[in-house]
């Protein structure tokens, strides 16, 4: 048995972390897709397979879309219960975290897996899926939150329990449809997002109590996606892909069009706001107010236009020459550099600065270095290096469930300890 390339890791991680560090400054389904793309992208270009290159678009915008469903839960107040001094309150945070970050990896991860297993011999059946996630979904919230009364952040939106439905549902058309590679990559997505959000939400809890100042809760997000990165890749890597993905050039032509002008529309939209640009106008003495708002706006425009036209030349051209696997590549880089560079502009970092102080400073580098990863990664083609039985899914799920508990409560005594409590603080039991 071959190891897994553990560059090609790092290189999902890094990539999923900074899309969701990113993803701070965007927020909600929108926010979450976007880096849901980056991650799926980094799968595709860190493999080397040449199959997985000419299906990147589909594949990039299935990631897109399972990684945002997720992102109708809140999580501000239950964030807000881990900064407490009660045991019971802060391990119920940590606990809650898991799950609503486990619902993120787990539609993230099932979506591109069942993209991955999308060949001419067995094809999902997307209407079937939308429609059992869509029932599963009303019915789950329905029963916990109106019968049941299980609210998890009460006074906000409980639309966690619909994804959680929405979850349940997925698994089931997974299961019973034989797509059980897609199955484990979402438990492995979802272990790795979920513990990956109680973990890095620990990491700002003890960021906070030093009293550093740094923006901690932008640490957290970056671990979520980091270790959601990592057990999807690991998932994926570690399957055995005999079949080739199948999809025809209109559907890529489709997928790239999503991610190149349907999610940035969208999140300009909900950015790029007159309210945000009169705030940042007071940190230049350039402009006057009304022309700062409409300089930035328009640069808003200028990029996504720009990145529109790159991304479809970039797309033509491989289709012209499928060899050329760095078009894959600058792809997948200019993605992710248009939402840096959408950040620097609602965040007004050229007004601001980039000093080390401010964690918006490190992505331009950090995309630099998972470049240069890419560039000097030798595994080319990765070698996948086992079969998955249905038996091996299932059969450690209680030793997993059980070292899960026992972290969350050592996070969770640790918190109460270290600490009094901090500001922001939610009691969710009195």
């Amino acid at each position: 048995m071959k190891t897994v390339n553990k560059t090609s890791l790092i290189i999902v991680a890094l990539t999923l972390g900074l899309g969701w560090a990113i993803r701070g400054s965007f927020g909600h389904e929108w926010g979450a897709s976007w880096a849901g793309a980056m991650g799926a992208f980094a799968l595709v270009v860190a493999s080397g397979n040449k199959n997985w290159f000419r299906n990147a678009p589909v594949l990039a915008a299935l990631g897109a879309i399972g990684w945002a469903v997720g992102g109708m839960s809140s999580y501000g107040i239950v964030i807000g219960y881990c900064r407490g001094t009660d045991f019971v309150n802060v391990l119920y945070g940590y606990a809650m975290l898991v799950v609503i970050g486990g619902i993120y990896g787990f539609i993230g991860g099932g979506f591109l897996g069942l993209g991955l297993e999308s060949t001419e011999r067995k094809r999902p059946n997307w209407l079937n899926i939308i429609s059992y996630m869509v029932a599963g979904g009303v019915l789950s919230w329905g029963f916990l939150i109106y019968q049941l009364e299980w609210f998890m952040t009460p006074p906000r939106s409980e639309l966690w329990a619909a994804a959680f439905g929405a979850c349940i549902a997925l698994a089931w058309y997974m299961w019973n449809e034989g797509y059980h590679k897609s199955f484990r990559i979402a438990i492995f997505s979802a272990l790795g997002a979920g513990f990956g959000f109680a973990f890095g939400n620990f990491i700002q809890f003890l960021g906070s109590a030093s009293g550093v100042d740094y923006n901690w809760w932008n640490v957290m997000e970056f671990i979520l996606g980091l270790l959601g990165g990592l057990g999807m890749a690991y998932a994926v890597y570690t399957s055995k892909w005999e079949e080739e993905v199948s999809f025809s050039k209109k559907s890529n032509y489709f997928g790239l069009i999503f991610l190149f002008i349907v999610v940035p529309i969208v999140n300009f939209n909900q950015s790029f706001t007159t309210e945000n640009f009169l705030k940042l106008s007071e940190f230049q003495n350039y402009f006057s107010s009304a022309d700062f708002v409409n300089l930035q706006i328009g640069i808003g425009w200028v990029i996504m236009i720009a990145f529109s036209i790159l991304s479809i030349d970039i797309w033509k051209r491989f289709n012209k020459n499928r060899e050329k696997q760095n078009f894959v590549t600058t792809l997948f880089v200019a993605n992710s550099l248009y939402y840096i560079l959408f950040l620097i502009v609602i965040n007004g970092l050229m007004y601001h600065g980039f000093g080390l102080g401010n964690s918006n400073t490190l992505y331009l580098p950090l995309l630099v270095m998972i470049f240069i990863l890419n560039y000097t990664n030798k595994g080319e083609k990765i070698k996948f290096v086992t079969n998955i039985k249905t038996t091996e899914i299932m059969k450690n799920w209680k030793l997993v469930l059980s070292v899960l508990l026992l972290s969350l409560i050592i996070i969770a005594f640790i918190s109460i300890n270290i600490h009094g409590e901090l500001s922001g603080s939610q009691l969710r039991f009195k």
